[in-house]
């Protein structure tokens, strides 16, 4: 998406090519939500280098200044003199095939980027979790979830909701279900997903999202990112939800993942000794 609509082109036309060292020499990995903030922005940066050079070529084709052309759409014209063109296509077959290019110009229209950010970026959010308690029996439904995150200008925002969507339900499973149990021999007895519980599509609450925009200015793209935004805030969220809602039994904290055991002896605990 982001060289499509900087180079004014189908996205259906864009290739990516990834996860192989045999196109990408160097790289490291998508932790701290990254992929867009960091390796987006190079991306971006390195179509600014392919279209800079494309622009040298075609004011050498069309005989104008490069400060004359306007770009857009995947066309280079003259600015004043719309029949005065050549789109990006003809530059790129222009570049590789070096035949009339200017005066110490490499052939073909290609760029590398390594981007080093100068700062983090500092996505932030609102997360409301509602919770029920069964008192009786410790079970606790997450019944309701609103969020409101600002994860700058958003590329895909799609993709932002799926992400948001995704990391609030691993942050709630966090909170309720997810726990690895070790025995007395250092055995991990929760080693599969018939005692490792990880919640499904029946478990996820009603999700009410929004957002907000602030740019980051430690890019040129102004984004930043969301990947871990749901886990990092539905934990906490989801955790303090269940003890807001026994505060009134003297509970005052639930260790996580607050299982229906831990809940009701949270509970018994808190009224004078679980039995």
């Amino acid at each position: 998406m982001i060289v499509a609509d900087k180079l004014g082109v189908d996205p259906d036309d864009v290739e990516v090519l990834h996860s192989d060292t045999a196109v990408s020499p160097t790289g490291l990995d998508t932790y701290g939500s990254r992929s867009l903030a960091v390796g987006g922005t190079a991306v971006y940066m390195a179509t600014e280098k392919v279209i800079d050079k494309a622009r040298a070529i075609a004011a050498h084709q069309l005989e104008a200044s490069e400060d004359d052309l306007e770009f857009s759409g995947g066309v280079f014209r003259v600015r004043g003199t719309p029949e005065a063109e050549v789109p990006l296509a003809g530059i790129a077959f222009a570049a590789f095939t070096a035949h009339d290019l200017p005066d110490g110009m490499e052939p073909n229209l290609e760029a590398h980027v390594t981007y080093d950010p100068p700062n983090f970026t500092f996505p932030n959010g609102t997360h409301i979790a509602v919770v029920e308690v069964d008192t009786d029996t410790g079970n606790v439904d997450l019944v309701d979830y609103v969020a409101v995150d600002d994860c700058g200008v958003q590329i895909n925002p799609l993709i932002v909701e799926g992400q948001v969507h995704g990391g609030i339900l691993q942050g709630a499973a966090q909170a309720l279900f997810e726990d690895a149990v070790y025995n007395s021999d250092g055995q991990l007895v929760s080693a599969n997903l018939a005692d490792y519980l990880v919640p499904s599509a029946a478990e996820a609450p009603r999700f009410r999202l929004d957002s907000h925009t602030t740019p980051s200015p430690t890019n040129p793209m102004g984004v930043k990112g969301v990947g871990e935004a749901g886990t990092i805030a539905a934990a906490p969220a989801v955790i303090n939800a269940v003890v807001d809602a026994l505060r009134d039994l003297g509970v005052t904290d639930v260790d996580m993942p607050a299982s229906p055991q831990t809940v009701w002896r949270a509970i018994a605990d808190a009224q004078g000794g679980a039995s």
